[in-house]
């Protein structure tokens, strides 16, 4: 997204600042910051972080006996 906002020609201010707009909502509000454990700026800035790292771990701990069961015992051998 960042290379497309440097790359076009933008012959309106306006069309500018709509794609600057588009990029910055997608930066905060869809794109995942690994710096923020993977989640994104407005999930920490509404408070959602949490409950979002607390339903992982949750998910994690309920698949590993399923992945560790796949890992030993591949599929084919």
């Amino acid at each position: 997204m960042k290379n497309r906002v440097l790359l076009e020609n933008y012959y309106l201010p306006g069309d500018l600042e709509r794609q600057i707009g588009a990029f910055v909502e997608y930066y905060n509000n869809q794109r995942y910051h690994e710096s923020l454990n993977n989640v994104t700026p407005a999930d920490v800035y509404f408070g959602r972080d949490k409950a979002i790292l607390m339903e992982r771990e949750k998910i994690k701990k309920q698949t590993i006996p399923s992945r560790d069961h796949a890992t030993h015992n591949p599929v084919g051998q």
